[in-house]
């Protein structure tokens, strides 16, 4: 990690969640748990969403999705067929982490996805444009994230796949998922995000820092070749 890549993870304080669903607030709850200041937005107004997060993500504010837009980083966990809700504008040159997953057999098949050869995060990416999209936190349920979390260092630790194509992005997501208690692995760039979507053996286990290495080395030719 750079010199100034380390201070940007650093000063990485809060923490902007798209989405109030289950997975966005398990997230805000175990980001809340590591220390950082946690807004989440969805496309209702902030009042309406303000009694359920002080509920179910108590230290969470409810905010605007521009004020959550405007956070050090910013989690994507909103249901994958909606991610033309965005706003490309409010997210231009954020650090954001793509956390969503194509469920065809529960949201219906989307064309978008289908009928592009394209990892999903490389299709969300063109969509918002100057946004410096991270993919990572897809592959772990909700209920185990804050459930499988360890100290650094801890023996058996849950590793948790990354990839993009803006280093110093990757970096920050990186010390963000090992405050949540899990080590960060890089995969590569962002096409390789393919190796831990649905259906991949990443996707559908828990594995260490050693063990994940070797199933995204050994998911790389098939991601390359696609």
């Amino acid at each position: 990690m750079s010199s100034q890549s380390a201070r940007s993870s650093q000063h990485t304080t809060t923490i902007g969640i798209l989405g109030a669903g289950r997975v966005g607030t398990a997230l805000a709850r175990q980001a809340l748990k590591a220390g950082y200041q946690v807004c989440i937005a969805t496309t209702q107004p902030a009042a309406d969403n303000a009694l359920l997060v002080d509920i179910v993500t108590p230290g969470a504010v409810a905010v605007k999705s521009s004020q959550a837009a405007a956070s050090d980083l910013v989690v994507l966990a909103i249901p994958l067929h909606k991610y033309r809700t965005l706003n490309p504008g409010e997210l231009a040159g954020r650090i954001v982490i793509d956390a969503m997953n194509y469920w065809a057999p529960v949201d219906g098949v989307f064309d978008d996805f289908e009928r592009d050869s394209r990892t999903t995060s490389e299709v969300v990416e063109e969509f918002l444009r100057d946004a410096r999209v991270v993919k990572s936190l897809n592959h772990i349920g909700y209920h185990e994230l804050e459930e499988d979390d360890r100290a650094a260092g801890a023996p058996m630790r849950r590793a948790l796949a990354l990839a993009g194509d803006d280093l110093e992005a990757k970096a920050v997501v990186e010390s963000f998922i090992d405050r949540l208690g899990y080590d960060a692995i890089d995969a590569g760039p962002l096409a390789a995000g393919r190796s831990f979507e649905p259906a991949t053996e990443i996707f559908t286990g828990s594995h260490t820092a050693n063990q994940l290495r070797a199933l995204i080395q050994k998911a790389r030719p098939l991601a390359v070749a696609a």
